[in-house]
């Protein structure tokens, strides 16, 4: 199927030659073209240029987009969507007075979701998760990375990834799998973390491995959780075989994870609200992308990453969700660009640049999705009639999407 948009007022993100990462001052750069015409054939983009140099394309669908702005849609690189249940008593016990470490302490938490979704069928997992992928492609998410971590056994966590991986083949959405064993020690592991680290290296990763079920291996970097020298043998254990580094690390404190990710050639390090000098030298002149998440800092009250240390540094910075049932229970990528206009005083220049091109990179795919240009995967976001992209993030509350385009296919 071909599709032609004309008479877009504005068309954002456009780049006539790919560029696969912005960083530093560039991030303030967004180019546009307006007045603009955009051809779709299949799910690539073709043709697109201004309307005094259209010329009468034949496509199956026409789209008139006056008054309209197009741009590339969200690349949400960090996401837990894939669970069962939710949590909405622990908000309520925050709202109460504890804290997301007291509430892990009394069984809360990542735990809590461990065993909701071990007594939950593959297919009713399924079910449930589709529902969140199909709500947050409506909002303009485009490609999107899903983490396991709530199983945190060998056979629950398989069972995730299994999900995961059927949600790629019924989905228009692009997916990227992650393996994230490590989220949480397991309360049969108990003080015994090291026996479970070894249970993730020694049966899980290399089925993972063999069977191809994800792409990423991820590990919670945090104090009471799995230290540096956990994360670096799950780390070398999952680049073995062929699993890429994505960690989490300094949510809550800094103590040396984005060296060390840094050092095993991590794809992103996720999270960065605690940072510190040594954290961001260690990512100058390196391949790992920083990554904020400030639906978050907005939901558990916690610092927002520090967006502009980052980017004055002349680092990249990319905007994910975090989607998931504990500490972010939204995946609107549009609130996440506000947020990080309105609360980490980026530009909505460099919080657009962070959500399509730099989203897509951390998820290495940012040669086919992320920005407008020929030959590139046609993910698109219409919007509504609005005067500038400045209304994106401004209109922190309203749905300002009109259309979207995913795989060169309208979203119902």
């Amino acid at each position: 199927m071909s599709i032609l948009i004309i008479n877009i007022k504005e068309l954002i993100q456009v780049r006539a030659k790919n560029v696969s990462i912005v960083k530093g001052k560039d991030m303030k750069t967004l180019p546009t073209l307006k007045n603009a015409y955009l051809l779709i054939e299949q799910d690539t983009i073709v043709e697109y240029g201004s309307m005094s140099d259209y010329t009468n394309y034949q496509a199956d669908l026409v789209i008139d987009a006056k008054g309209k702005m197009v741009l590339p849609a969200w690349c949400d690189s960090h996401t837990h969507i894939v669970y069962a249940g939710d949590r909405s008593q622990e908000f309520v016990d925050r709202i109460n007075g504890l804290s997301y470490e007291e509430i892990a302490k009394r069984g809360g938490g990542i735990l809590n979701s461990a065993q909701v979704l071990q007594n939950t069928s593959e297919d009713d997992l399924y079910e449930q998760s589709l529902k969140r992928l199909n709500n947050v492609m409506k909002m303009g998410t485009g490609a999107i990375e899903i983490k396991s971590g709530y199983g945190l056994t060998v056979d629950a966590e398989l069972k995730m990834l299994r999900v995961i991986k059927r949600l790629q083949k019924e989905s228009l959405a692009t997916i990227k799998t992650t393996l994230l064993a490590a989220h949480a020690i397991p309360k049969e592991f108990k003080d015994r973390k090291e026996a479970y680290v070894d249970l993730v290296i020694s049966d899980l990763i290399p089925e993972v491995g063999q069977s191809k079920l994800a792409d990423y291996i991820d590990v919670f970097c945090e104090k009471g959780y799995f230290d540096l020298d956990d994360t670096k043998r799950i780390m070398e254990a999952g680049s073995a075989v062929g699993l890429v580094p994505k960690i989490h690390v300094n949510q809550f404190n800094a103590f040396g994870g984005v060296a060390l990710a840094v050092k095993h050639n991590a794809l992103s390090v996720d999270h960065l609200e605690e940072m510190r000098l040594e954290d961001i030298e260690a990512l100058k002149d390196s391949q790992t992308m920083p990554v904020a998440l400030p639906s978050c800092s907005y939901f558990i009250s916690i610092p927002y990453t520090p967006a502009r240390q980052i980017i004055d540094a002349g680092l990249p910075l990319a905007l994910a969700s975090d989607y998931n049932p504990g500490t972010t229970p939204s995946g609107n990528m549009n609130f996440v660009v506000s947020t990080a206009c309105i609360k980490m005083r980026m530009t909505p220049e460099e919080a657009i640049n962070a959500a399509t091109i730099n989203g897509a990179y951390a998820m290495g795919i940012s040669d086919q999705y992320g920005s407008i240009c020929k030959g590139k995967k046609a993910n698109l976001i219409i919007t509504r009639e609005i005067e500038s992209y400045n209304n994106i993030p401004y209109a922190f509350g309203d749905n300002l999407i009109d259309n979207v385009i995913i795989g060169g296919k309208i979203l119902e």
